[in-house]
Order: C-alpha cells, then structure tokens, then sequence
C-alpha cells in the first residue's frame, strides 16, 4: 500500500499550481475524514487528482485519504472490512460480490472512466502491430476475472484470438510488479497502465504499441462505490464526495493537458512534468474521460456482457441493486 497522503497537507501545492481557487474556510477539526481505497494510482485517473489537488474534497467538507489497494480484489476487501469507507475499481467486483450473496453488498455510484486505460508494451517497436502478432507469444496479462485481464481478452477474441490456446498469458503476477517484471526480463509483450508504459519505454526496455482503450470501444472501466449501509447513514458524504469528483471533471473537461499536469504534477513525483503532459494528452485524445459521472444501464449491460464473454459471470445482476446514479445526476448541477 502507498503511504497515506492527506488533502489538507497537499492543499497549498494544489493552489499554487492551479492559480486563484476559491476555497471555503473550513476548520480541520470539521471536515469529514474519508478513505478512498483506488485500484491503481494512475494519470488513467487524472479527474480524481485534479479534484484532490485542487481542494475540492474540502470544499465539501471531506478530509480525504489516498491509499493505493493494488487490485480490485484488495480494494474490495478494504472496502467490506471497512477499512476503506469508499473503493475505486471496476465495478465488476461489485457485480462478483453480489452473487455471492453479500447482504451489505457494494453500489457503484459514479462512473469516472469510459474506456480502458491501459497500453500494450513490446519489446521493440512495430509501427504496424496487428493483434494477430501476439499468436505465439508470452503476455505478461492482468489478475484473472479482473476489468485489464478480461478487456484484453476481449480485443483478442474480436480478433479472432482464442487466449487459451493461441497465446501464453502470465496472471501470476501482483498488479502493480508486471513493469518490473517486463523489465527484469519476463515476457516479450505487456499490458501497462500510465506511467508504467511510458517509463518502460523511457527505460528503453519497452514501446507502447496498441492502446486498449482505442481498440475495446467505450467500456464502463473504473467507478467508484461503497456499501450499501454506509450510503444509506452517510448520504451526504457521498454527496459531497460526487460533487468533488463532477468539479475535477469539470475542470479536465475544460484545460488543456498542459494546465492538468500543473495540478496533478504532485502526485506523481518521480514523472516529470513533460511526461506527465504527454500521457495526459494521449488519454484525452481517445476520449478517456465522461462529461459527468452517471453510470448509465446500457454500459452496465456492456459490462456484463464482457463478463459472461469471460466466462466469469454466474448470472446478471440487477442494474437497479448495483448502481445508484442519484448522487451523480445532482452532482451535475
């Protein structure tokens, strides 16, 4: 897990690099600590780093916490336990703990990213990759049942790609170590999120060569949730919380790359600023992110059909028992 970053500790660095921002006067002690458990920390997720740095959390009254989970599994877990009051992930998990018969089971309730946001590496460039060049090859992929494993299954299938047997996919490996990995030596392609795929190519030891997000179409890939118990006690929270995440988007939906990397900079200290820019440019250029939050039935369905596409779905679970879009919709306003 990541270290802990508080809002309020962040807060000026986000000032100074955002310009004049008005922020309401609200005494530490009065804002709402909340744990937000995200399933990777990703430029992928820069409207989420823009409502963080920029103070929109505390505008509405939120002390955030930051932790990293490392996997939709793990943040499912933190988000059960309790130890996270919010989970960002995809939101099949939330569908996987449902029909396991979850009694407090966990609702989406805002939607951030609509395409996948990872990248295919290689270990040489080839300016006219063709999915088919992967026949044969050992794929360093994503933890099985997973939002990155199954998209990625998906394309190969679109493409006539059997992923059992045409292929050698790799799913033992954590979440966050396939860069490493890639770079000690493993494997001759891999499936990256930013900034692991661009440092893989700074290093020398990798080049992107298919975006995912580009070849899979509109995907409902990353949403945020918590239990159905906390929503219905805390209400407000999860009002706030949405009406932050709508000024992020808000704001990503309406600079230029150039200006979201000055705000989000921060929270990618060991990227700089060039790199930072340039991914935030790659993402916006294939229409990554919605204009608001609300997670819609149709993509629900979508998603679903991913799934039983996997074979990882038992049955379909209810749009109305899994999303909430309430929250979202008001955010809007």
């Amino acid at each position: 897990m990541m270290k802990k970053k508080k809002l309020l500790s962040l807060l000026c660095t986000g000032l100074l690099a955002a310009g004049a921002v008005s922020v309401p006067a609200i005494a530490e002690d009065a804002l709402q600590p909340v744990t937000l458990n995200e399933v990777a920390h990703s430029i992928f997720y820069a409207p989420q780093y823009v409502a963080y740095e920029l103070g929109y959390f505390a505008e509405e009254g939120i002390d955030l916490t930051l932790v990293t989970g490392f996997g939709a599994d793990k943040v499912m877990t933190a988000v059960l336990s309790g130890e996270a009051e919010i989970g960002f992930m995809g939101s099949e998990s939330t569908i996987y703990a449902y029909n396991e018969g979850a009694s407090d089971y966990v609702v989406n309730f805002a939607q951030l990213t609509q395409r996948a946001g990872n990248f295919l590496v290689a270990r040489e460039e080839m300016p006219d990759f063709a999915w088919t060049d992967l026949i044969g090859k050992d794929v360093l992929g994503g933890r099985k049942g997973g939002m990155p494993e199954m998209v990625f299954e998906y394309i190969l299938k679109q493409n006539g790609i059997d992923p059992q047997a045409d292929l050698s996919i790799d799913q033992s490996i954590d979440f966050g170590s396939t860069a490493a990995a890639f770079s000690g030596g493993q494997g001759e392609f891999t499936v990256e999120f930013e900034p692991s795929a661009t440092a893989l190519e700074q290093e020398g030891v990798g080049y992107v060569v298919a975006s995912l997000g580009v070849d899979s179409g509109y995907v409902p890939y990353t949403s945020y949730s918590a239990k159905s118990s906390y929503m219905e006690e805390h209400p407000e929270i999860i009002q706030g919380f949405t009406n932050a995440l709508q000024k992020g988007m808000d704001y990503v939906n309406s600079h230029t790359p150039e200006e979201i990397a000055q705000v989000i900079a921060p929270q990618f200290p060991d990227s700089d600023l060039e790199t930072i820019t340039a991914i935030v440019d790659r993402y916006a250029q294939q229409d990554t992110w919605k204009e608001d939050l609300i997670f819609q039935e149709e993509s629900f369905t979508l998603l679903q059909d991913i799934l039983e596409s996997a074979g990882e779905l038992s049955k379909r679970a209810p749009y109305e028992d899994l999303v909430n879009t309430v929250y979202a919709e008001k955010a809007i306003g």
